[in-house]
């Protein structure tokens, strides 16, 4: 709330303006105006807990990002038959420097590489200026789950980190989240989220993007599917181990082409890793 007061003192009046100004652009965004409940008392025994911290701030940010953002999600799958084979080869050595070597820290080293080739995906749109803002950064966040609720930590410089050095990264900001050790600082900055919600389960989600990024990618459960493949001359089903992603994103800024150009370059990433180092 801005103050019009002595040293920015806060007024009653610029409570009430302030107030005024949210609900003219609540209408103005085309966002319901939050209607009244029942007295759900007269049904059975309840209990009123009060929202608080993280769940409080997470409740009205996401609000604001559904009202204001007009989103687009994308479903796909990645074949990580081969990329399952060489993470599995390679756990120890990245357990050894201290870090967990994940599909999120392997998909943080490609997002990274991504947002440097599809720059509208680095960005964020300023309505009031009709502008939108290029970033030449590329900082990723991670969404983490703990007892509190979501806090998503930030990879700063992700595009110049090895993946190793990018596990080790987030296994000691999952730490902090859960920990409660996590500063404000070490959640700000952040150009494009990623939510991995494998290790729970789920075939695919609607990710809502965490405003004021314009594109956030979900990942879910990757399970053996059969798939048909011809090679060779021999033709046939074989059983490939398959990722299932969800890319949200800002149509404001990103266009359907644009967004499943993007998911499919970090499809092809993925399925072929050399080519991050070919073309990332």
């Amino acid at each position: 709330v801005p103050g019009t007061g002595t040293s920015g003192r806060i007024s009653v009046d610029d409570v009430k303006a302030h107030v005024n100004r949210l609900v003219s652009g609540a209408v103005a965004t085309g966002a319901a105006a939050a209607e009244p409940l029942p007295d759900f008392s007269r049904w059975g025994a309840v209990e009123r807990q009060p929202m608080k911290g993280v769940r409080r701030k997470t409740a009205h940010h996401l609000a604001a990002a559904w009202a204001t953002i007009p989103h687009v999600t994308q479903h796909d799958l990645a074949d990580i038959t081969e990329l399952e084979e060489l993470r599995t080869r390679y756990v120890k050595t990245v357990e050894a420097a201290g870090g967990n070597l994940t599909i999120t820290a392997i998909l943080v080293k490609i997002i990274a590489a991504a947002l440097r080739k599809f720059p509208q995906f680095n960005a964020s749109v300023d309505m009031a200026a009709e502008e939108i803002i290029y970033k030449q950064f590329v900082n990723v966040g991670i969404a983490v789950d703990t007892d509190r609720g979501l806090l998503v930590p930030v990879i700063r410089d992700a595009d110049a980190k090895n993946v190793t050095q990018i596990a080790v990264e987030i296994s000691q900001l999952s730490e902090k989240a859960r920990t409660r050790k996590l500063s404000l600082e070490e959640m700000q900055g952040g150009c494009f989220s990623l939510s991995n919600l494998g290790g729970i389960g789920g075939t695919a989600f609607t990710p809502i993007v965490n405003a004021p990024e314009v594109a956030i990618l979900g990942v879910s459960r990757a399970r053996m599917e059969p798939v048909y493949r011809a090679h060779e001359g021999e033709h046939g089903f074989v059983p490939r181990l398959m990722l299932p992603l969800s890319l949200s994103y800002d149509h404001r800024v990103i266009d359907g082409a644009d967004g499943i150009r993007f998911l499919r370059w970090v499809i092809g990433a993925l399925e072929q890793p050399f080519l991050l180092a070919l073309q990332g």
